[in-house]
C-alpha cells in the first residue's frame, strides 16, 4: 500500500485529493493547522475522517513539518497548504510570503533530510504569470501582480532548484482557477453561489463585488487533483500547466449562476464596491494544457456550465 502525505488536507483540493487517493488504495495522511474551531467540514462531507490519518502541522513551524515527514516517510507528498486568497495577500504580504513561499522550502528541506525517496507535488499557480495577454504555458514569462503570486513564484523556482541541485523528484502543477461546491466562501465564485442560496432563502438581499470584468480559466477541482497524481506517476519530474483553455469573466459567471437559480437579472442583486477592488489585478488568465494532455493523458472533464450549476445547486440545497 502506497503512502501519501497531503499538506493542507482540509482545503478544497486536499479533500478532493484525499478522496481520490483513498479510492486508489493509498494510506493517506494529512496535515491540518490547529485553530480554535473545527476545520474538518469538507472531510466529514466526503466521509474521510475515518479513512485518513490527521497530523497537526503548520508551514510556519519547521519542527512540525519535520515530524510529519519523519512520522510518515511517504511515497508521495502533496504540498497544497498556503495562504491562498489573493485579496488577503495585499493586506498580509509578509504572512503570505512566509506561508506560501518559505513554507514550501521548509517542506523541501525536511524531505531532503528525512525522506529523500518521497516524490513531491508543489502547488504552483496561474497567478504567477501576471497581467499579459497571451495564452500561458510552462514557458511563459512569470510577472506576478500580487504578493500571493510573488510568493508562488518563489516556491515554484525553489522547487526547480531543489529538483536540479539535489536530484529530488518535485513536480509543480501550474493550476489555473479550479472551483467546486466546496470552494472557500471568500473566493468570488463561491461568494456568488452562496449568496444566491442566501437570497432565495431570504437571508441576504445583495452581493457586493469588485472587478466583475476580470476573466479566468475556471475548471473543476475534482478533475485537477487527478492531474496532480498523474504528475507523480511519471518517470521524470517536470512542471505542467493544468487548465481548460477557455476563460470567462466574473460577469459571465454571474449571468450563468443567476440563470440557473431562477432569480432573473443578476443586476438586481449585485453592487460594485471599491472595497473589493485590488491595488493591481489580472485582466485575463487562460492556460494551454497541451503538455499535460500529451504527457499525462489528462484533459478536463467537467464543463464550465456544469461547474456553475453544481455550485448553485449545492448552495440552494444547503439553505433549505
Amino acid at each position: 500500500m502506497k503512502k501519501a502525505l497531503i499538506f493542507g488536507i482540509t482545503g478544497q483540493d486536499g479533500t478532493y485529493l484525499a478522496d481520490f487517493l483513498v479510492k486508489k488504495g493509498y494510506e493517506v495522511f494529512g496535515t491540518y493547522r490547529r485553530t480554535s474551531h473545527r476545520s474538518f467540514e469538507r472531510l466529514e462531507v466526503f466521509n474521510l475522517l475515518d479513512k485518513t490519518n490527521l497530523i497537526a502541522a503548520d508551514l510556519l513551524d519547521q519542527t512540525s513539518l519535520n515530524h510529519a515527514i519523519k512520522q510518515t516517510t511517504p511515497d508521495e507528498i502533496y504540498n497544497l497548504a498556503a495562504q491562498s486568497f489573493v485579496g488577503i495577500s495585499f493586506t498580509q504580504p509578509i504572512l503570505t510570503s512566509e506561508i506560501t513561499g518559505l513554507g514550501a522550502v521548509k517542506i523541501f528541506e525536511a524531505v531532503k533530510e528525512f525522506s529523500p525517496h518521497s516524490k513531491i507535488y508543489q502547488a504552483s499557480s496561474s497567478e504567477m504569470f501576471g497581467n499579459t495577454d497571451e495564452i500561458k504555458n510552462e514557458n511563459s514569462r512569470l510577472s506576478p501582480a500580487s504578493p500571493y503570486g510573488i510568493a508562488k513564484v518563489f516556491a515554484h523556482k525553489s522547487a526547480q532548484h531543489y529538483r536540479k541541485a539535489y536530484d529530488m523528484f518535485i513536480c509543480s502543477g501550474i493550476l489555473f482557477n479550479h472551483e467546486s461546491p466546496y470552494r472557500g466562501l471568500e473566493f468570488v465564485t463561491r461568494k456568488i453561489t452562496s449568496a444566491i442560496g442566501n437570497i432565495i432563502a431570504k437571508k441576504q438581499d445583495k452581493i457586493f463585488l469588485g472587478n466583475i470584468k476580470a476573466k479566468r480559466d475556471w475548471g473543476f477541482a475534482g478533475d485537477y487533483v487527478k492531474a496532480m497524481w498523474l504528475m507523480l506517476q511519471q518517470q521524470t519530474a517536470d512542471d505542467y500547466v493544468i487548465a481548460t483553455g477557455k476563460s470567462y469573466s466574473v460577469e459571465e459567471f454571474l449571468e450563468k449562476a443567476f440563470q440557473y437559480s431562477g432569480l432573473g437579472n443578476w443586476k438586481n442583486y449585485v453592487e460594485i464596491s471599491d472595497k473589493y477592488m485590488r491595488p493591481s489585478d489580472i485582466d485575463n488568465l487562460i492556460g494551454d494544457a497541451s503538455k499535460a494532455k500529451n504527457e499525462l493523458n489528462w484533459e478536463p472533464e467537467m464543463s464550465f456550465e456544469k461547474l456553475v450549476k453544481s455550485m448553485v445547486d449545492n448552495d440552494i440545497i444547503q439553505n433549505k
